[in-house]
Parts: C-alpha cells; sequence; structure tokens
C-alpha cells in the first residue's frame, strides 16, 4: 500500500504588520486577496491537489473572521479544525498545540500559511517516506533581488576589478527554507512548549542527522507574503503556475 499524506497543520496567527496598508489592521494576513482569492485559498487549493483532506489552522486573533470565510465557502471541501494560541507561543508552540490536539496521523504536512509554491508535494512525501527522517523540509535557492558583483580584489584590499555584475538571480548554493515541512510524528514530544521551532529544534535536529532536505525541481517556485511588494510578486507567479 502506498502511503500518502492527508492532514496539514497551517501557522495562520500572524500579525500582518508589514501588511497593514493592505490589510487595515482588520483583515487577517491569510484573507488579503491575490489575484481575486485570499492567500489561505491558494494554499489551500495547493494542498487539495496533493491529496491533502484534513487541515488545522493555528490561529491566534481574528480567528472568527478565517472560520466564517471558510465556512461561508464551504470549508473549501476540506474538513478543517481550529487551534487558538497566544501569540507570545511562536512557531513551536503553536505546532505542538494544533498537533497535540488534533493531530492523529504518523506522517503530515506543517507550513507556515503565507507560503505559495507549485512543488510537487507527492513527490516531497515520497523522500520523506523512502528516507525516513523525523521531518523533511523544502528548500529552494536563494533569490536575491539586489545587485550582485563579483570583484576581483587587489591583495585583498578593499577595492579591485569589477568581473561580473548581475541582477535578480536565484543564488544555487545558497539554500534557504521556503516553511513547508513533513513531520513525523516523533517530532511532536520534542516541539517546544513555546518559542521558534526554527532555533529551539531545527538547527539541533540537523545536527543529529535526522532532518531531510528536498530541494525544488526545475519549474518549481515559491513565493511568501510579508509586505505589498510581495503580494505584486505573487500576483505575477500565480499566472504562470498551471496546477494551483
Amino acid at each position: 500500500m502506498v502511503k500518502k499524506l492527508e492532514t496539514a497543520v497551517l501557522l495562520v496567527g500572524g500579525g500582518g504588520s508589514r501588511l497593514k496598508s493592505v490589510t487595515k489592521g482588520d483583515i487577517p494576513k491569510p484573507l488579503v486577496e491575490v489575484n481575486g482569492k485570499p492567500i489561505i485559498n491558494w494554499s489551500l487549493d495547493w494542498l487539495k491537489y496533493n491529496g491533502i483532506k484534513n487541515i488545522i489552522f493555528a490561529t491566534a486573533d481574528k480567528r472568527q473572521k478565517i472560520q466564517e470565510y471558510m465556512e461561508s465557502h464551504e470549508n473549501l471541501g476540506l474538513k478543517v479544525q481550529y487551534s487558538e494560541n497566544p501569540y507570545d507561543s511562536g512557531t513551536g508552540g503553536a505546532f505542538k498545540k494544533a498537533i497535540e490536539e488534533f493531530v492523529p496521523d504518523e506522517d503530515f504536512v506543517a507550513m507556515n500559511g503565507d507560503e505559495l509554491t507549485n512543488l510537487d508535494l507527492y513527490e516531497m512525501a515520497r523522500q520523506h517516506f523512502s528516507h525516513k527522517p523525523l521531518l523533511t523540509m523544502a528548500l529552494s535557492p536563494l533569490y536575491c533581488p539586489f545587485s550582485i558583483a563579483e570583484l576581483e580584489r587587489e591583495n585583498n584590499s578593499n577595492v579591485g576589478k569589477l568581473t561580473r555584475f548581475r541582477y535578480g538571480l536565484y543564488v544555487q548554493d545558497l539554500l534557504v527554507s521556503i516553511g513547508i515541512y513533513i513531520f513525523n510524528s516523533g517530532i511532536k514530544n520534542l516541539l517546544p512548549k513555546k518559542g521558534s521551532i526554527e532555533d529551539s529544534l531545527f538547527t539541533r535536529l540537523a545536527q543529529d542527522g535526522r532532518v531531510l532536505g528536498y530541494m525544488l525541481k526545475y519549474g518549481e517556485e515559491w513565493t511568501t507574503i510579508n509586505n505589498p511588494k510581495d503580494v505584486k510578486i505573487a500576483e505575477n507567479k500565480l499566472r504562470t503556475w498551471s496546477k494551483i
């Protein structure tokens, strides 16, 4: 029997302070529209396309608005549950509470609710089940929006000949986490009750060799939304992604 993922935990409790010009301080960040649909709608469409049936929202304030949206759209055909957390619980505490309350699955998706991607989750899951790590982390080459200069320095001084100049490119040898993971249930007791999961857990697990990195393949992309400029970037990317 082929193992499949059916459940995803989404962190949707961020305040979205850098999006206040869009949210006006009233709309929850997950409901900010991108190409006519809320961010959360795009994320859930992608998860559904990849076989996910059960959604747990780890919320903070404004849960009611998210719940009202979901119920008015018949939960987008998904089974939806909510785990409420105080702001100071951090990503670790939010994941821990949601998982302990609602996730009996042996393996499941855990992600930030503002990540948009056309990643093939089925293939990521296949690698996760094959290698059996405690967690699999999706990775992307770092996109640098700045001008990158390569300098041939004179005797290690601060001047030299500019040999190459590039703008807006992916730096292939620098990888960043895209905030999308597959957790094995064994992680539950290791999650902190409060604090950042990145600082408190991921570093230690990586040092112990218990984290599998999964790079986006050619043609796969990712973007996140933190400010109004990111909304425009996401709108352009979504127009080219055929499977969301």
